[in-house]
């Protein structure tokens, strides 16, 4: 059994909440730049070189990609031969928040309560997904996530009956709705199966998955080139201002599901979907 102090958890935390707003990942990063030296248009071209632009001095002056350095997802796998000392692992979490975003001098936007909207200071409390796995690590991913693109994710509970055609013009017919609005070229995660909140999930998971990593079932592999491809037909482009780069990447998520059921979410990431990952 290996002891790990929470205040391990919350250093982590603490430095991957800067790293994930100020540095996006290196896969995402080489896919912008290579859409941009394909990208036929011009302004879209030029818009995406603007994008490099931003990217490369967010790095060098070490401030953050976007202002809106969202709200704090952390996905979080303990080791099942962890032993966790020395404190609460959720408080952990949120104080490696708290730090993250103060001493970072991030952009705090959580509110309390849902409905009186009053701010916490702090971007407290994360979003914790936590998932008991065998071994004796703990595995660390923090996922900032933007309410531009957030706003711009839907769900839709289908029958048994339905075909992975109808999958397809639903995911398009989603995207080509949300337009402009999730600040493109855009990521897109899609979870299929579980139940109701699991494909939620699977779709918000998908957006930490390398960009430049296929899903390993061919099927579903096949789903994500053919869903990206009919969504940069769109021509929405980049910040919606036309071309062929709405979208950079298209990452699906699949789970066991009931025979009388068939969910489908699709959860939106902006050009800087932002993850960055630690091992304990």
């Amino acid at each position: 059994m290996r002891e790990l102090s929470v205040h391990e958890i919350t250093a982590a935390v603490r430095g991957l909440c800067i790293q994930a707003n100020m540095v996006l990942p290196e896969d995402l990063k080489d896919t912008i730049c290579s859409r941009c030296q394909q990208e036929p248009f011009p302004l879209a071209k030029q818009i995406l070189g603007d994008l490099e632009e931003n990217l490369s001095a967010a790095q060098q002056l070490q401030v953050p990609i976007c202002q809106d350095t969202g709200m704090a997802v952390v996905f979080l796998k303990l080791g099942q031969e962890v032993h966790l000392v020395d404190g609460d692992l959720n408080e952990a979490v949120n104080e490696g928040v708290r730090q993250g975003y103060t001493q970072g001098k991030l952009r705090k936007s959580i509110v309390r309560d849902p409905l009186r909207r009053v701010n916490t200071d702090d971007n407290t409390p994360a979003v914790l997904h936590l998932s008991l796995v065998p071994g004796e690590q703990v595995e660390i991913t923090v996922a900032p996530k933007g309410f531009g693109s957030e706003n711009m994710s839907g769900m839709k509970m289908f029958t048994p009956s339905a075909t992975r055609e109808d999958i397809l013009d639903y995911l398009t017919a989603h995207i080509a709705k949300a337009g402009s609005n999730p600040c493109p070229p855009m990521v897109i995660g899609v979870g299929i199966g579980g139940d109701f909140e699991l494909c939620a999930y699977l779709a918000k998971k998908a957006l930490c998955r390398p960009v430049s990593q296929r899903n390993p079932d061919e099927y579903y592999a096949s789903m994500e080139a053919e869903l990206l491809s009919r969504v940069n037909a769109l021509g929405i482009g980049p910040q919606g201002f036309g071309g062929e780069t709405t979208a950079l990447a298209v990452n699906i998520e699949t789970y066991p599901t009931h025979i009388a059921g068939l969910p489908v979410a699709v959860n939106v990431g902006c050009h800087v979907t932002r993850h960055a990952h630690r091992v304990l």
